[in-house]
């Protein structure tokens, strides 16, 4: 059972998302030439890793009936009914309270803030409305994947500057083509969803053709880093 509870938080998004946080924090840390606080910066992962765990159980309750449908999710706890929507509910919620509170008396009120948006902007736009609206799904929900090296350079600078910003359009840009791949990867999946991802409304050249802009535009946010003396 407890394997079952560590599954449903989507333990590879929380340690992805991690890579993202330590490379604000130290970003941050390197720009104010500082040396490494290691209480703030392992105040700030277990913050946000337990905002994400919580976030992800809140997605796999609101998805459970699409996740039944597809090949790669089908498998998921709440599809198979080993952990019930209740309890998952108040799991969640729990974990989300709890990295709340690690961020509130550890970092500063900023990060909380952002970290908040993240998590309002994948639970509620994302999967409630947008995944399921239409095209523009995979947009809204970039702006919650950016969230997390946000968080990690906040929690440093507690300073909304233009190096927390690039680090946000880096990310953000990042997610979509990586999110288009997986959508052409796994078309059969989305169409029988019908969830209307590019390549599923609009078709695969259309998806390729952004694709190539996307990348464009992330090479281009990278390169600002050190236009901007970040890096």
């Amino acid at each position: 059972m407890l394997k079952n509870y560590y599954r449903v938080t989507k333990p590879g998004i929380i340690y992805g998302n991690l890579v993202t946080v330590l490379g604000g924090f130290f970003l941050a840390t390197h720009s104010m030439h500082r040396s490494v606080d290691v209480g703030l910066l392992l105040a700030t992962v277990l913050g946000i890793s337990l905002v994400i765990a919580g976030s992800c159980v809140m997605n796999n309750i609101i998805d459970r009936d699409i996740d039944a449908l597809m090949e790669r999710t089908k498998n998921r706890e709440l599809v198979l009914g080993v952990i019930k929507p209740r309890s998952a509910f108040i799991y969640g919620l729990v974990l989300i309270l709890l990295g709340i509170a690690m961020l509130f008396f550890r970092t500063n009120p900023l990060t909380l803030l952002v970290a908040l948006i993240g998590v309002f902007f994948y639970v509620v736009c994302y999967s409630l409305y947008a995944k399921r609206g239409g095209v523009f799904g995979t947009l809204v929900g970039s702006v919650s994947g950016a969230v997390p090296p946000v968080v990690g350079y906040l929690a440093v600078t507690n300073s909304l500057d233009a190096g927390a910003i690039l680090l946000f359009l880096i990310l953000s840009i990042w997610q979509m083509p990586h999110s288009y791949a997986i959508a052409i990867y796994r078309l059969e999946d989305y169409r029988k969803a019908k969830i209307p991802v590019l390549p599923v409304a609009r078709g695969l050249m259309r998806t390729k053709i952004e694709t190539l802009l996307y990348a464009l535009l992330f090479a281009c946010a990278i390169l600002a880093l050190y236009s901007f003396g970040y890096a």
